[in-house]
């Protein structure tokens, strides 16, 4: 028996998903810091997209490669640790070690590893 073909989703859409599903939870702790992903900054969407590409590229990724990955990401693109996430001063909050992280914080990563392993299980997701 030959297996189905899986439709095609773009990982545009998926990282649109996955930002939105990390957007809604920071906003019922009060943290209003993300737009929504129609007026999301190319820099962020871009973040969101690379880290779908990781996972697609690396099945059975774990949420704590995916966070090393993310900060090895944002060291390179000249991020630093701050009390804040500030774009234009390049900090951000939670760069340093997974097991350092607040529990919050921590479920981010899961829900994203997720997200992504439950569509590419019904979808092929593609650049």
């Amino acid at each position: 028996m030959t297996k189905p073909h899986k439709p095609i989703i773009d990982s545009a859409s998926v990282a649109r998903v996955r930002h939105e599903a990390n957007r809604a939870p920071c906003a019922a702790r009060g943290d209003l810091s993300q737009p929504g992903w129609a007026e999301a900054p190319d820099w962020l969407k871009k973040s969101a997209m690379s880290g779908v590409t990781d996972i697609v590229l690396n099945p059975g990724r774990a949420p704590e490669e995916c966070h090393r990955k993310w900060m090895d990401d944002k060291k390179a693109d000249g991020w630093s640790h701050g009390a804040t996430k500030d774009s234009d001063a390049k900090t951000h909050p939670c760069p340093f070690p997974y097991g350092d992280l607040p529990p919050a914080q921590r479920v981010k990563d899961h829900v994203f590893v997720s997200i992504v392993g439950a569509i590419g299980e019904v979808y092929e997701i593609v650049e």
